[in-house]
């Protein structure tokens, strides 16, 4: 078995390196790492034993220790696109805004937006208000504080 564990280990490599590229949860990235550490265990011979506790604890220590880092750096360089963007705009009440009554609108660059408001107090037309949220076609709104 221990002659074969090289191949073995150059093969669950292959598969952790397979996985990562068909997700981005970047979970397998850090078992590669281990596997790759017990691959050079086993070419030098190293017990069996030795060789899964080395990968253990090295998958471990990358998933512990670098993924936070590594998941702030791919995180910090999105882009929010379509509507996404639009929260934290500041955009014109259209038609007053009463979460009673189910009504309110909001014009964002040109397209009316259904509307309502994020403490629930009504907010009249004209009033500037910042975007919070986006809950499937509505906005949800507070007053904008211009200064």
């Amino acid at each position: 078995m221990e002659a074969y564990m090289q191949w073995i280990w150059v093969a669950a490599v292959a598969l952790f390196a397979i996985a990562e590229a068909a997700t981005t949860a970047m979970v397998s990235l850090w078992f590669m790492g281990g596997a790759l550490v017990a691959f050079l265990l086993a070419v030098f011979s190293v017990p069996l034993w030795i060789q899964v506790t080395a990968f253990v604890l090295v998958s471990l220590a990358f998933l512990l220790v670098l993924r936070p880092w590594m998941k702030r750096f791919v995180e910090s360089r999105k882009t929010p696109t379509n509507v996404d963007s639009l929260v934290g705009k500041i955009a014109p009440v259209k038609e007053d805004i009463d979460n009673l009554s189910n009504k309110g609108v909001v014009r964002v660059a040109g397209v009316d937006w259904a509307a309502f408001s994020a403490n629930g107090k009504p907010i009249a037309k004209d009033t500037p208000v910042r975007i919070l949220s986006v809950h499937s076609a509505r906005l949800c709104v507070e007053p904008a504080e211009i200064v």
